[in-house]
């Protein structure tokens, strides 16, 4: 692969495990500035909402900024308030800093994943889009790991140094690897053009498909430990082999998913993954209702599931590209929007099941939203055959 896809992915990587690696230092930091671990927690919150919110403003107003450039000053910022909240000495200080950093990975994030699309050989969106998702899941793997490590030896506020320094060298790599090419000031669409792609109709019910999608998903994975001890007594070891193992499905099947965009095209791809998320759930309500169970059954069909539920991730990427067209990283700042707004929701629902009606539902209604976003689906592709518009229409090999 080129040299600068492999930048994106390292630039991928450092943004999103900014996002989580907090989570593994609670204790630490909460003790440090004096306040509870419940809220230090919401510097995860604070940072993941300001994603979601500044996401779609960032691509609307810097539509028209080089993306060299964009990702230059996004990183720089993302080191400086890094730097700074490894010496702040206060709580409120660090929540603005967390904000700081936050928008500089809503305003690159999102130009990262359309850069690679926007590039990529004929027939090759999937498997471009699919090697910058591997650091989504590298963050997750590796990432995470390696800055609670790093916080657990030294103190946290070396994991936040660790961070500024994973940036600038992710901003070095950018810049010596990055095409020097001259962009149009004139290629981006106006504003209103910009909405009028967005709110066409095979776009518009393809980001709602995946934020219900998101919900379903995410809302098993929070509560998945709950579940796996209702059903097969899982002690806690166990539960931390069915995570291992369903991160390394989700590296093998987010790559595998971008192979099948390329060859079956994005709509094929995404139903065969949504059809096979909604299968698993029923599978484990199966398996809930014949308990207990013994673990290795539920660490297959467990694993299975993790390696699902970023299959699709490379699919709906390259279909937003294809359909939106010059506001393709427009639509993919709401679908990251989207699937942040999925995982709170996920929380939420989940939640109120979990407390309600018992552990034992949440595969249905984790299947029954697959269903919704299936359904979703379908009437997105419909809706793209019909339009006249080639830019509408999802290109099938």
């Amino acid at each position: 692969m080129p040299a600068w896809l492999f930048a994106l992915l390292v630039a991928a990587f450092v943004f999103y495990t900014d996002d989580y690696v907090i989570a593994g230092v609670l204790p630490e930091l909460a003790k440090d500035l004096e306040v509870s671990e419940a809220h230090a927690g919401q510097l995860v919150t604070v940072f993941s909402l300001t994603v979601a919110l500044a996401a779609p403003v960032a691509a609307f107003t810097l539509a028209r900024v080089p993306r060299r450039r964009l990702f230059t000053v996004s990183f720089a910022i993302f080191v400086v308030a890094n730097l700074a909240a490894a010496s702040a000495t206060g709580f409120g200080l660090l929540v603005a800093l967390r904000i700081v950093a936050a928008l500089a990975a809503a305003a690159s994030t999102p130009a990262v994943f359309a850069y690679a699309a926007g590039r990529a050989p004929a027939g090759r969106i999937g498997g471009y889009v699919a090697v910058v998702s591997l650091g989504v899941t590298g963050s997750i793997a590796a990432g995470v790991p390696i800055g609670t490590w790093i916080g657990g030896h030294y103190g946290w506020r070396a994991t936040f140094l660790s961070m500024a320094v994973a940036g600038a060298g992710a901003l070095v790599l950018l810049l010596l690897t990055l095409p020097r090419e001259r962009e149009a000031a004139g290629e981006a669409l106006s504003v209103p053009d910009q909405l009028r792609a967005l709110a066409h109709a095979p776009v518009a019910l393809g980001l709602l498909a995946n934020c219900v999608l998101m919900t379903g998903s995410m809302m098993m994975l929070t509560y998945m430990a709950p579940f796996l001890t209702a059903v097969s007594r899982a002690d806690v070891d166990q539960r931390a082999l069915s995570f291992s193992l369903s991160g390394v499905a989700g590296i093998i099947c987010i790559w595998a998913g971008g192979k099948a965009t390329d060859r079956w095209g994005p709509d094929r791809t995404l139903i065969a993954g949504i059809s096979a998320f909604t299968c698993v759930m029923a599978a484990l309500g199966v398996l809930w209702s014949v308990r207990p169970v013994p673990f290795s059954v539920l660490l297959v069909v467990g694993t299975v599931w993790g390696g699902i539920a970023f299959w699709n991730s490379p699919a709906i990427q390259a279909r937003l590209y294809l359909l939106a067209g010059p506001a393709a990283a427009q639509a993919m700042a709401l679908n990251t929007s989207g699937t942040y707004l999925g995982v709170s929701l996920g929380g939420v629902v989940g939640g109120l099941t979990l407390s309600t009606l018992g552990a034992g539902l949440l595969p249905a209604i984790a299947a029954a939203l697959g269903l919704g976003a299936l359904a979703l689906l379908a009437l997105a592709v419909g809706a793209s055959k019909k339009s006249p518009s080639g830019r509408a229409a999802v290109v099938e090999p």
